[in-house]
């Protein structure tokens, strides 16, 4: 769940004054914003791509997962490593690039933000309507709204910050029942039928699956901005030091990566070659999913998981809007030349991001797979971009030969998947 709201300036001083790191027993006190960012992670990647992953094609493409983790880890990571170094968020490093830099951020960002916020609003509302009994009758539309007016009402009071604590529960309990779904479905054995043919992926058929599964894996790079602003404001309220940000970060990285193997390895357990038909339809699915945990550890498993999915993406729902909005808001106050970020722009910004967010649901509620599919195929097509924005903010600065390898061939990954889809769908190439 989002942190305390405050106003953004330019003129904040560099955190993490000592260099002396803190004893390891509170370490953990440090966590926060990288397990926001695993928040706004653990959503529709994770409930829905990397399980029917595993469920269409087993375990052939555990590695991709594992592959793109590693190629956006530099682009994520630079951004807690610009704060820590600099006191300044991502946004304002764009800025002091050039207006260029911002204007392309902002442009894109803006787009990003109602495209994601319809995607897991959309997610969390058919997750709702597979609970609520169908006797009440509601449908997608009216529980979309009750997600959104309820997302807007918590962030507009300020009162999500009461469920922060609640939030890390839940995606702590999500990833133990996960872990344990895993190792019961393990002992159970492949559910593969007799003279089951395996697909491969490694097609031009697939390619739009695989891009949209890498898409929001781990999450959207520009959530690396959103991660910097949340950093900024938590080193604020206490100092911090700079081993500490990136140790939470990690933290929260490598949770919400090690998540979506665990999902994938869920799906080729229990349905790949099991002779179920896999719904593409991304909200039936999650009745195959909630069907899944009931399968392995018992029947009472599944009103749990479906309340614990609901409310991952009900969280990620608020995580999502309140983080897009604060970026956006902070990309308009730099291009203006503003000292601070008033809380009636941020405020509007809110609103705004949720009521678009909004209306884009009400138009696509009967087509939630393609609505997923579409935020998630953009994320990956404009990854490049904020990938790149990111690196050159660091990239003269001191990084180590490893972390700089990597990130040039993480851009060449992210560039040539790109390129590739793109001449896919051009009819050049498949």
């Amino acid at each position: 769940m989002p942190t305390q709201r405050r106003s953004s300036g330019a003129a904040d001083t560099a955190p993490g004054a000592s260099t002396t790191p803190p004893p390891a027993r509170h370490r953990l006190a440090t966590l926060g914003p990288g397990i926001l960012m695993a928040s706004a992670a653990i959503g529709g990647s994770h409930l829905v791509s990397s399980t029917q992953a595993g469920a269409n094609f087993g375990w052939q493409l555990f590695g991709l997962v594992i592959i793109a983790n590693v190629m956006k880890y530099p682009f994520f990571r630079f951004g807690p490593q610009y704060t820590a170094e600099t006191g300044k968020s991502l946004v304002e490093g764009y800025a002091d690039k050039g207006r260029a830099y911002l204007w392309v951020f902002f442009a894109l960002c803006a787009v990003s933000s109602v495209v994601s916020t319809a995607g897991v609003a959309l997610l969390a509302a058919s997750i709702l309507a597979f609970a609520v009994p169908a006797s009440w009758g509601l449908g997608v539309p009216v529980l979309a709204v009750v997600v959104i007016g309820s997302t807007l009402v918590l962030l507009l009071t300020g009162r999500y910050r009461a469920l922060d604590w609640i939030s890390k529960l839940i995606v702590t309990v999500l990833a133990l029942v996960t872990v344990v779904a895993v190792v019961f479905a393990a002992m159970a054995g492949s559910q593969m039928q007799p003279g089951f043919v395996e697909p491969s992926p490694w097609n031009f058929a697939t390619l739009g699956f695989l891009i949209a599964l890498m898409g929001w894996m781990p999450a959207p790079i520009e959530v690396s901005a959103l991660n910097s602003l949340w950093i900024k404001a938590k080193v604020r309220d206490r100092d911090a030091n700079p081993k500490d940000i990136l140790f939470d970060f990690n933290v929260g990285f490598v949770t919400s990566a090690v998540l979506a193997l665990f999902f994938v390895a869920l799906g080729a357990l229990v349905q790949y070659g099991s002779g179920t038909e896999i719904s593409t339809a991304s909200g039936a699915y999650i009745a195959q999913l909630i069907a899944m945990y009931a399968a392995t550890i018992g029947p009472w498993a599944a009103p749990m998981m479906t309340l614990l999915a609901f409310f991952v993406m009900y969280g990620t729902t608020i995580t999502v809007v309140d983080g897009y909005a604060r970026a956006n808001a902070e990309a308009v106050r730099l291009l203006r030349g503003r000292p601070a970020m008033s809380r009636g722009e941020l405020s509007a910004w809110t609103v705004g991001i949720a009521l678009v967010g909004l209306v884009i649901v009400l138009f696509m509620a009967s087509s939630l797979a393609a609505m997923l599919n579409f935020a998630m195929i953009s994320a990956f097509v404009t990854a490049p971009v904020f990938a790149w924005l990111n690196f050159s903010l660091v990239r003269r600065g001191r990084l180590s030969v490893a972390m700089r390898v990597l990130a040039w061939a993480g851009l060449a990954f992210l560039i040539g998947f790109t390129l590739l889809f793109g001449a896919n769908l051009l009819g050049l190439v498949g």
